[in-house]
């Protein structure tokens, strides 16, 4: 019998776990598994593992652990071989909606040979797509295949800005209506995030109420990073339109622009305004706040860990007062997701604010908060590569690491996945 490789399911969305299984190969040989992805910005990811075969000559990548390789030590994986591969050609590109294609090629010390391919999809059969650039409002509306009415969500990017096109149309594959707002470095939109108001964001929740109908009037809002800050914030602004929040790696308090200010502007600046006036900021006045780790490397040639500074600005307790998000009123479900190991702010530590908070003040909505040890700032969609740890920021341009090891990265996002789904699905009567 020829060497195969057999992939199940072939063809499906990137967030399905695939059962990938090699045969035909020499009884107890070691088989090296290599896998290689191009991504749509250019970049090029590839793994290397070595496993033993059965007595059978066969290696089932569920039951089987590599005894050597990219992801040797993290024990059976059923697409270990795609968190664990390795960025081979950097590029700093944008996000796309496009599938991706792994390839697999397995061989034995014999001779034996085989090859694969699995397509990951993010935009399911039957879900729509719309640009939206009306009544102010700039982003892409995703909407589910089935007829509705749908549990709708605002998916928010961090200081990256942009539109999170990508989650947005995996919330839709699921039965969720998604709109991904721009709110800066989105075409008509602000370069930064400087002064940006939250009446802009009020309109778009309006928007999209008023355009999906969602089921039940569910409409909540989920974010990354400053994103996740920014949901909070506008779940404690606007309770009467917000029907839960999600927080990926959030902030407990309001920050400046940080990296994403205009050009020549210094971190502290100001990032939020209502009414035209402009929200405090935990950097306001703080008489404890270190900006060492946020400007430089702890080693000459090291990416940046800037989560230090953050810290240090959080023993200004009166900072802290004065900036703290007043997550009390926000009348709807929480839940909040952290990793122990967050190289960009310590999200964790925030998260526990925010619980430690809405318990002592009597919250009565359901609050939960998944912390993921070891793992860092990227926490995103399941089965995709997790060791590229350090990234330039996408508008500052300086290099930083997100922290966390690419094994507690990569469970963290298949875990917290179905669980946010799930919230949504719970918190709107539709599950």
């Amino acid at each position: 019998m020829s060497a195969r490789i057999e992939v199940t399911p072939r063809v499906a969305l990137i967030d399905v776990a695939r059962a990938i299984q090699l045969s035909g190969f020499a009884p107890r040989a070691e088989v090296d598994v290599i896998a290689r992805q191009r991504q749509h910005d250019g970049s090029e990811w590839e793994s290397v593992n070595r496993f033993i075969a059965d007595e059978s000559g066969t290696v089932d990548l569920r039951t089987a652990a590599p005894v050597s390789g990219d992801y040797a030590g993290s024990g059976a994986q059923a697409l270990g071989i795609v968190w664990s591969m390795r960025c081979v050609k950097e590029v700093a590109g944008a996000d796309s909606i496009e599938p991706l294609q792994v390839d697999i090629d397995a061989r034995d010390a014999h001779g034996a040979t085989a090859h694969a391919s699995f397509v990951q999809q993010i935009v399911a059969e039957g879900v729509t797509r719309r640009e939206v650039r009306e009544h102010g409002v700039v982003g892409t509306l995703f909407l589910p295949a089935a007829p509705g009415p749908h549990p709708a969500v605002v998916v928010l990017n961090g200081s990256g800005g942009g539109i999170n096109e990508p989650r947005a149309a995996l919330y839709a594959a699921h039965g969720i209506a998604a709109l991904a707002l721009g709110y800066f470095k989105a075409p008509g939109l602000p370069p930064a995030i400087s002064r940006t108001p939250l009446e802009y964001f009020a309109q778009a929740l309006d928007w999209l109420r008023q355009t999906v109908q969602p089921r039940n009037g569910f409409v909540a809002l989920a974010g990354q990073s400053r994103g996740g800050e920014l949901a909070l914030l506008l779940g404690a602004t606007y309770p009467e339109r917000v029907s839960a929040v999600i927080g990926y790696v959030p902030s407990a308090v309001l920050h400046g622009t940080l990296r994403a200010g205009a050009v020549g502007e210094a971190p502290d600046a100001v990032a939020w305004t209502l009414d035209g006036h402009a929200l405090p900021h935990v950097w306001n006045d703080n008489r404890h706040a270190d900006w060492s780790a946020f400007r430089h490397p702890p080693a000459p040639g090291e990416p940046i860990r800037q989560a230090p500074a953050f810290v240090s600005a959080l023993d200004d307790a009166d900072a802290v007062a004065r900036s703290r998000i007043a997550v009390e009123r926000i009348a709807a479900p929480i839940l909040l997701i952290s990793g122990t190991d967050d190289g960009f702010w310590p999200s964790s530590r925030y998260a526990d604010m925010i619980v430690d908070d809405l318990q002592r003040r009597g919250f009565t909505h359901p609050v939960e908060h998944l912390r993921y040890e070891g793992a860092g700032h990227s926490i995103l969609f399941p089965h995709v590569p997790t060791t590229l740890v350090a990234r330039p920021h996408p508008v500052a341009g300086v290099r930083i690491t997100a922290g966390g090891t690419a094994a507690a990265n990569a469970h963290a996002n298949e875990a917290s996945w179905p669980r946010v789904l799930d919230f949504i699905k719970t918190a709107s009567g539709a599950a």
